[in-house]
């Protein structure tokens, strides 16, 4: 069995620059700074709000700022994950452009989409990467526009998401630093109380649903909350 763990040996990290603060969203729904501080501490979230850009603009920055900070060779890369549940678009990869703009030309890539387990995941991934001795530089970067799903009329979303990025190197480790286990689990039973629903292979998005914004996160607030608290924490 192998001895070689997978640590995280550089960071990154990218916000866009509007502050979209609790005081803000009560001019906005019918919500307050103590409602939402007492049930999510949230007390702002940053909103990418330029024209055109989408989950890789965030992506992209977040692994320069690793790059640069660490002095990292981006050629020296094997592997690009894009950890997101707001892809730029279905196709092409979020990741394979991302790879592309930061210089890693000798890294492949593959977007990881489980919604807000997606990092999760892709540090299992690249953890198993690691291990296998099949790659020495895994890049993982957690990068979400949830602002351009959001409904900013329904309070039961438009407090919670913002939109950032944030990138990690992983590298071999044999000291047992690094990640030591795991414990991953689905459960696809509730997924009518989260989800955006059209957009997909099941209900297309057309000019119809677009205008009810059927393409907007929904989320039944109360039940996703138990069942967070239940059965996750």
């Amino acid at each position: 069995m192998s001895n070689i763990t997978a640590a995280i040996t550089a960071l990154g990290a990218y916000v866009p620059e509007f502050v979209l603060t609790n005081q803000l969203l009560e001019t906005m729904v019918d919500t307050n700074d103590e409602w939402i501080t007492t049930r999510t501490g949230i007390k702002e979230r940053r909103i990418l709000k330029e024209e055109g850009k989408g989950t890789s603009f965030m992506a992209i920055k977040a692994s320069e700022d690793l790059i640069k900070k660490y002095n990292i060779d981006p050629k020296e890369i094997d592997l690009v994950i894009v950890a997101t549940a707001t892809p730029d678009m279905k196709a092409a990869s979020t990741a394979a452009y991302t790879a592309t703009q930061i210089g890693a030309v000798n890294a492949f890539s593959f977007d990881l989409e489980a919604a807000c387990s997606s990092f999760l995941y892709g540090m299992s991934v690249a953890s198993a990467y690691i291990q296998s001795k099949k790659y020495k530089k895994v890049l993982l970067v957690g990068a979400d526009k949830n602002s351009s799903f959001i409904n900013y009329k329904d309070r039961a979303t438009c407090i919670i998401f913002g939109d950032g990025a944030g990138a990690v190197l992983f590298e071999p480790n044999d000291e047992g630093l690094g990640l030591q286990d795991e414990l991953l689990r689905s459960d696809g039973s509730g997924r009518e109380f989260l989800q955006a629903t059209y957009g997909g292979s099941s209900y297309p998005i057309n000019e119809s649903t677009y205008a009810e914004g059927k393409h907007y996160v929904f989320q039944d607030g109360k039940t996703v909350f138990k069942n967070a608290v239940f059965n996750m924490a």
